[in-house]
Protein backbone atom coordinates (compact mmCIF):
# COMPACT_ATOMS: atom_id res chain seq x y z
CA UNK A 1 0.00 0.00 0.00
CA UNK A 2 2.83 2.14 0.51
CA UNK A 3 3.81 2.20 -2.55
CA UNK A 4 0.00 3.06 -3.77
CA UNK A 5 -0.30 6.66 -5.16
CA UNK A 6 -3.28 8.26 -5.25
CA UNK A 7 -4.38 11.23 -6.45
CA UNK A 8 -7.11 13.84 -5.12
CA UNK A 9 -9.03 16.41 -7.58
CA UNK A 10 -10.69 18.50 -5.83
CA UNK A 11 -11.25 22.48 -6.28
CA UNK A 12 -13.02 22.44 -2.39
CA UNK A 13 -9.97 22.54 0.13
CA UNK A 14 -12.14 20.86 3.41
CA UNK A 15 -12.88 18.15 1.33
CA UNK A 16 -9.55 17.84 -0.08
CA UNK A 17 -7.85 17.86 3.26
CA UNK A 18 -10.79 15.10 4.48
CA UNK A 19 -10.07 13.02 2.06
CA UNK A 20 -6.14 13.38 2.34
CA UNK A 21 -6.38 12.49 5.92
CA UNK A 22 -8.10 9.41 5.98
CA UNK A 23 -5.81 8.21 2.85
CA UNK A 24 -3.04 9.30 4.33
CA UNK A 25 -3.91 7.33 7.59
CA UNK A 26 -4.42 4.49 6.07
CA UNK A 27 -0.39 4.40 4.84
CA UNK A 28 -1.24 5.57 0.47
CA UNK A 29 0.94 8.04 -1.13
CA UNK A 30 -1.36 11.47 -1.36
CA UNK A 31 -1.19 14.11 -3.77
CA UNK A 32 -3.70 17.02 -4.74
CA UNK A 33 -4.57 19.15 -7.61
CA UNK A 34 -7.63 21.63 -6.92
CA UNK A 35 -8.32 22.07 -11.41
CA UNK A 36 -8.54 19.61 -14.18
CA UNK A 37 -5.31 21.61 -15.43
CA UNK A 38 -3.07 20.72 -12.89
CA UNK A 39 -4.57 17.47 -12.37
CA UNK A 40 -3.52 16.69 -16.01
CA UNK A 41 -0.31 18.06 -15.39
CA UNK A 42 0.19 16.42 -12.43
CA UNK A 43 -0.72 13.02 -13.76
CA UNK A 44 1.98 13.49 -16.95
CA UNK A 45 4.99 14.15 -14.21
CA UNK A 46 3.83 10.92 -11.81
CA UNK A 47 1.24 8.93 -12.67
CA UNK A 48 -0.68 7.87 -10.02
CA UNK A 49 -2.35 4.54 -9.41
CA UNK A 50 -5.94 6.06 -8.65
CA UNK A 51 -7.41 9.32 -8.81
CA UNK A 52 -10.50 10.27 -6.65
CA UNK A 53 -12.04 12.82 -9.08
CA UNK A 54 -14.90 15.78 -8.35
CA UNK A 55 -16.69 16.83 -11.52
CA UNK A 56 -17.29 20.21 -10.84
CA UNK A 57 -13.89 21.76 -11.05
CA UNK A 58 -12.50 25.23 -12.53
CA UNK A 59 -11.30 25.27 -16.21
CA UNK A 60 -11.96 21.94 -17.89
CA UNK A 61 -14.65 19.83 -15.52
CA UNK A 62 -13.91 16.18 -14.14
CA UNK A 63 -15.63 14.50 -17.22
CA UNK A 64 -13.17 16.08 -19.40
CA UNK A 65 -10.64 15.07 -17.64
CA UNK A 66 -11.48 11.57 -17.27
CA UNK A 67 -11.52 11.62 -20.98
CA UNK A 68 -8.61 12.94 -21.62
CA UNK A 69 -6.73 10.14 -18.82
CA UNK A 70 -8.39 7.21 -20.64
CA UNK A 71 -7.21 8.79 -24.13
CA UNK A 72 -3.41 9.33 -22.89
CA UNK A 73 -1.14 6.59 -23.44
CA UNK A 74 1.09 6.21 -20.45
CA UNK A 75 -2.25 7.66 -17.88
CA UNK A 76 -4.95 5.03 -19.57
CA UNK A 77 -4.51 2.07 -16.55
CA UNK A 78 -4.71 4.85 -14.24
CA UNK A 79 -8.01 4.31 -11.62
CA UNK A 80 -10.41 6.35 -11.57
CA UNK A 81 -13.29 6.87 -9.04
CA UNK A 82 -15.16 10.06 -9.25
CA UNK A 83 -16.55 12.00 -6.12
CA UNK A 84 -19.43 14.74 -6.84
CA UNK A 85 -22.43 15.78 -5.57
CA UNK A 86 -24.11 14.89 -8.96
CA UNK A 87 -25.93 12.36 -8.27
CA UNK A 88 -28.83 11.49 -10.67
CA UNK A 89 -29.09 8.34 -12.63
CA UNK A 90 -28.00 10.19 -15.65
CA UNK A 91 -24.53 11.29 -14.35
CA UNK A 92 -24.31 8.24 -12.75
CA UNK A 93 -24.40 6.39 -16.38
CA UNK A 94 -22.24 9.59 -18.29
CA UNK A 95 -19.16 9.42 -15.60
CA UNK A 96 -19.06 5.47 -15.80
CA UNK A 97 -19.05 5.84 -19.98
CA UNK A 98 -16.43 8.47 -19.87
CA UNK A 99 -14.35 5.24 -18.32
CA UNK A 100 -14.71 5.69 -14.47
CA UNK A 101 -13.89 2.88 -12.63
CA UNK A 102 -16.56 4.35 -9.74
CA UNK A 103 -18.97 6.92 -8.33
CA UNK A 104 -19.50 8.02 -4.86
CA UNK A 105 -21.56 10.43 -4.40
CA UNK A 106 -21.50 13.76 -1.79
CA UNK A 107 -21.93 13.76 1.15
CA UNK A 108 -20.07 10.99 1.44
CA UNK A 109 -18.91 9.15 4.52
CA UNK A 110 -14.64 9.05 4.43
CA UNK A 111 -14.87 4.53 4.79
CA UNK A 112 -17.32 3.90 2.34
CA UNK A 113 -15.13 5.86 0.14
CA UNK A 114 -12.00 4.05 1.27
CA UNK A 115 -13.67 0.99 0.90
CA UNK A 116 -14.40 1.76 -2.73
CA UNK A 117 -10.70 2.86 -3.52
CA UNK A 118 -9.79 -0.28 -2.30
CA UNK A 119 -11.72 -2.52 -4.23
CA UNK A 120 -10.98 -0.77 -7.60
CA UNK A 121 -7.27 -0.90 -6.66
CA UNK A 122 -7.82 -4.33 -5.58
CA UNK A 123 -9.38 -5.38 -9.31
CA UNK A 124 -6.85 -3.31 -10.65
CA UNK A 125 -3.44 -4.96 -9.32
CA UNK A 126 -5.18 -8.69 -10.13
CA UNK A 127 -3.30 -10.57 -12.63
CA UNK A 128 -4.67 -9.22 -16.00
CA UNK A 129 -6.60 -11.88 -18.02
CA UNK A 130 -5.26 -12.11 -21.44
CA UNK A 131 -7.83 -11.93 -23.95
CA UNK A 132 -6.84 -15.72 -25.40
CA UNK A 133 -6.24 -16.75 -21.48
CA UNK A 134 -8.98 -19.77 -20.32
CA UNK A 135 -10.81 -18.25 -17.91
CA UNK A 136 -12.26 -19.97 -14.94
CA UNK A 137 -14.82 -18.49 -12.87
CA UNK A 138 -17.08 -20.55 -10.38
CA UNK A 139 -18.00 -23.61 -12.10
CA UNK A 140 -17.76 -21.82 -15.52
CA UNK A 141 -14.75 -22.35 -17.85
CA UNK A 142 -14.37 -19.76 -20.92
CA UNK A 143 -11.69 -20.36 -23.78
CA UNK A 144 -11.28 -17.81 -26.28
CA UNK A 145 -9.67 -19.71 -28.89
CA UNK A 146 -12.02 -22.53 -28.90
CA UNK A 147 -14.94 -20.53 -28.65
CA UNK A 148 -15.89 -22.63 -25.77
CA UNK A 149 -17.82 -22.45 -22.52
CA UNK A 150 -18.31 -24.96 -20.10
CA UNK A 151 -20.76 -25.20 -16.95
CA UNK A 152 -20.04 -27.65 -14.67
CA UNK A 153 -17.72 -29.52 -17.57
CA UNK A 154 -20.47 -29.53 -19.81
CA UNK A 155 -20.47 -27.31 -23.33
CA UNK A 156 -23.06 -24.49 -23.59
CA UNK A 157 -24.11 -23.04 -27.10
CA UNK A 158 -23.88 -19.26 -27.32
CA UNK A 159 -23.90 -16.98 -30.21
CA UNK A 160 -20.79 -15.43 -31.24
CA UNK A 161 -22.49 -11.85 -29.61
CA UNK A 162 -23.31 -13.83 -26.51
CA UNK A 163 -19.93 -15.19 -26.39
CA UNK A 164 -17.66 -11.69 -27.18
CA UNK A 165 -20.63 -10.00 -24.42
CA UNK A 166 -19.58 -13.16 -21.55
CA UNK A 167 -16.13 -12.81 -22.26
CA UNK A 168 -16.51 -9.09 -21.65
CA UNK A 169 -17.79 -9.47 -18.28
CA UNK A 170 -16.14 -12.60 -17.19
CA UNK A 171 -12.64 -10.93 -17.73
CA UNK A 172 -13.35 -8.65 -14.84
CA UNK A 173 -15.35 -9.90 -12.38
CA UNK A 174 -17.35 -7.29 -9.80
CA UNK A 175 -16.69 -4.06 -12.55
CA UNK A 176 -19.63 -2.63 -13.32
CA UNK A 177 -19.98 -2.09 -17.59
CA UNK A 178 -22.65 0.03 -19.48
CA UNK A 179 -24.60 -0.85 -21.81
CA UNK A 180 -22.85 1.18 -24.14
CA UNK A 181 -19.30 -0.02 -22.56
CA UNK A 182 -20.21 -3.84 -23.34
CA UNK A 183 -21.79 -2.86 -26.74
CA UNK A 184 -18.25 -0.93 -27.80
CA UNK A 185 -16.18 -3.59 -26.22
CA UNK A 186 -18.21 -6.28 -28.32
CA UNK A 187 -18.79 -4.80 -31.74
CA UNK A 188 -16.44 -1.29 -30.93
CA UNK A 189 -16.50 1.84 -30.61
CA UNK A 190 -18.64 3.23 -33.56
CA UNK A 191 -21.86 0.42 -33.38
CA UNK A 192 -25.01 2.15 -32.58
CA UNK A 193 -26.81 0.29 -29.75
CA UNK A 194 -29.47 0.86 -27.56
CA UNK A 195 -30.55 -0.93 -24.07
CA UNK A 196 -33.28 -2.63 -25.72
CA UNK A 197 -30.65 -4.55 -27.76
CA UNK A 198 -27.91 -5.48 -25.22
CA UNK A 199 -31.26 -6.58 -22.47
CA UNK A 200 -31.86 -9.26 -25.32
CA UNK A 201 -28.22 -10.20 -25.56
CA UNK A 202 -28.12 -10.42 -21.98
CA UNK A 203 -31.55 -12.42 -21.60
CA UNK A 204 -30.37 -14.64 -24.25
CA UNK A 205 -27.04 -15.29 -22.63
CA UNK A 206 -28.53 -15.91 -18.93
CA UNK A 207 -30.81 -18.38 -20.36
CA UNK A 208 -28.11 -20.41 -22.49
CA UNK A 209 -25.61 -20.85 -19.33
CA UNK A 210 -28.68 -22.28 -17.28
CA UNK A 211 -28.55 -21.52 -13.61
CA UNK A 212 -24.99 -20.24 -14.24
CA UNK A 213 -26.76 -17.37 -15.69
CA UNK A 214 -27.23 -15.98 -12.15
CA UNK A 215 -23.33 -14.94 -12.23
CA UNK A 216 -24.22 -12.53 -14.85
CA UNK A 217 -25.59 -9.64 -12.31
CA UNK A 218 -27.64 -6.47 -12.92
CA UNK A 219 -26.87 -3.19 -11.56
CA UNK A 220 -30.49 -1.45 -11.75
CA UNK A 221 -29.79 2.02 -13.86
CA UNK A 222 -26.23 1.66 -14.83
CA UNK A 223 -25.41 -1.86 -16.74
CA UNK A 224 -24.46 -5.16 -16.00
CA UNK A 225 -21.08 -7.23 -14.18
CA UNK A 226 -20.14 -10.85 -13.55
CA UNK A 227 -19.97 -12.13 -10.24
CA UNK A 228 -17.50 -11.40 -7.98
Amino acid sequence: MADQHILIVEDEAEIRELIWYNLTKEGYRVSSASSGEDALRRVAEDPPDLVVLDLMLPGIDGLEVCRKLKRSPGAEAVQIVILTARGEEADIVTGLETGADDYVTKPFSPRVLIARIRAVLRRSSAAAVKEDATIRRHNLVIHPGRHEVLVDGEPVTLTATEFRVLHVLARRPGWVFTRHQIAGAVHGGDYVVTDRSVDVQIVGLRKNLGPAGRLIETVRGVGYRFKE
